[in-house]
């Protein structure tokens, strides 16, 4: 009876997995039984694994009777030697020696500004002027004492040379003469303190001090003064690029900010190292005929750093590297017939990149066949049919 109980069992689970597998896949869906859709997928993927392991080997058996060979598909590029110009890109800062803030140099009340934001100057322009607190009438005065004391010093030199009256009178009016000249001059060089003078000309960037205000010397800003004639970019260039980052390199600056980009050179090269960075400083002068470059402006630099007028390029993707470091790529013979071709692989040393290229400096001559796209499924030795 056990017996006959576990046989009916048996045929009902073999007739119910048999029903499933004869229904259509969209009664299954409909039927919302996840055992039964699991057990579907698994069907359909077993017969479709199947399906392909079939049509290879009837792939195959076809090539067979058909005497052809499956050859990998591949296309090449031929060598040729062109000029190849690597660049440093680095980022870097626009900087003036001239750009300057103006203190004064005499202690009084601000009694004039003569100019405005945004005025351009001339060099020893008056800016402003500081009351002098009397000077003016002090050299004045002292003025009237040097003409007496050069009238006094005059006559009493004639009669010395004409051996009248003693040489301690002449010598006391010389004295008296030089004493009153050193006078003047001390008095003028301090009136000069209290006029404000541009000193190259430039913009007036910013007034600072209002007038009537009381200033200091060294203490009080009063203006700001910028010339964007003589601009240039500062850099820092890694140590390692030393020997190629040399003054009068060319440059290509972008001011991404502006969309402008200008070429220029570098026109000075740091003599020390900074060890904390391990970098040095260029300067890269830079035309500003429009002005509108200014201070402080980010730019992108890209220096030349090394050129080959007879490279060999390829592209970096189709370079392989092999268990001993070596990189290599696939070339093929120059007996090609019909297409048909067999590839071999070259050893090659590379040097500096540029973009998607790289500069091949062993290994490969020009006229050279180099796989390019399926470079990848070739071997060494290997036949591959050339479709480019």
């Amino acid at each position: 009876m056990k017996y006959i109980y576990i046989t009916l069992l048996s045929t009902i689970i073999l007739s119910s997995c048999g029903d499933t597998s004869k229904k259509s896949v969209e009664d299954i869906i409909a039927s919302k039984d996840k055992t039964a859709i699991e057990t579907k997928r698994t069907e359909l993927k077993q017969q479709q694994q199947q399906i392909a392991t079939d049509l290879e080997k009837i792939e195959a058996e076809l090539d067979k009777l058909n005497n052809k060979k499956v050859l990998p598909l591949i296309t090449t590029i031929t060598i040729e030697k062109v000029e190849f110009n690597h660049f440093l890109e680095v980022q870097g800062s626009v900087k003036t020696k001239q750009n300057i803030l103006l203190y004064p140099e005499f202690a009084g009340t601000l009694t004039h500004v003569y100019v405005k934001e945004g005025q351009k100057v001339n060099k020893g322009q008056t800016l402003a002027k500081i009351d002098d607190g009397g000077l003016g009438r002090q050299l004045s005065q002292a003025k009237t004492q040097e003409a007496l004391a050069k009238t006094t010093y005059e006559r009493q030199k004639r009669l010395w040379e004409q051996k009248i009256g003693s040489e301690i009178q002449f010598l006391q009016a010389e004295t008296t003469f030089k004493a009153a000249q050193d006078a003047v001059k001390q008095l003028q060089s301090q009136l000069e303190k209290t006029f404000v003078r541009a000193p190259f000309p430039g913009i007036i960037d910013d007034v600072i001090t209002d007038q009537g205000s009381v200033v200091a010397p060294g203490q009080s800003p009063l203006l700001r003064i910028v010339n964007l004639d003589n601009m240039y970019i500062e850099a820092e260039v890694p140590e390692t690029h030393l020997p190629n980052v040399t003054k009068g390199k060319k440059v290509e600056v972008n001011f991404p900010v502006l969309g402008k980009t200008i070429i220029t050179s570098i026109r000075q090269v740091g003599n020390f190292i900074n060890p904390n960075n391990r970098a040095f400083k260029i300067e890269v002068g830079v035309p500003n005929k429009d002005g509108d470059i200014k201070p402080n402006l980010t730019s992108k630099l890209k220096i030349n750093d090394y050129t080959n007028t007879k490279a060999i390029l390829i592209p970096q993707n189709i370079i392989s590297e092999n268990s001993l470091g070596e990189q290599y790529v696939f070339v093929v013979d120059s007996s090609v017939k019909n297409n048909i071709g067999k590839a071999k692989k070259v050893i090659i040393t590379t040097g500096k990149m540029q973009g998607d290229f790289i500069e091949v400096l062993t290994g490969l001559n020009a006229g050279d066949f180099v796989i390019k796209d399926g470079a990848r499924s070739v071997q060494d030795e290997q036949e591959v049919e050339i479709s480019n």
